[in-house]
């Protein structure tokens, strides 16, 4: 499963270019990005893709030098599920 980065959104698309799953993400304040909206197609849930999507995104803020906040409850859950990220 390949993840793409694209401004302030993680996406994951089939081989057509369908969108799979998203992650909105944006910079809230200085060096802190707030995960805002992820969806994932209905029949992809249940297979561990919102999970990672969401842990993807985590990264790119990371690499972005970014603190992590979230206010979409699906990354906010998983946040409190994960504090080490």
């Amino acid at each position: 499963m390949e993840f793409h980065v694209s401004d302030e959104h993680v996406y994951l698309t089939n081989e057509r270019g369908k969108l799979l799953a998203n992650a909105d993400f944006r910079e809230t304040a200085p060096g802190v990005f707030d995960i805002y909206h992820t969806v994932v197609l209905p029949e992809l849930r249940g297979h561990g893709v919102a999970s990672k999507l969401v842990a993807r995104t985590v990264e790119e803020i990371h690499r972005r030098g970014g603190k992590v906040t979230a206010t979409c409850t699906y990354a906010k859950a998983w946040l409190e599920r994960h504090p080490q990220e």
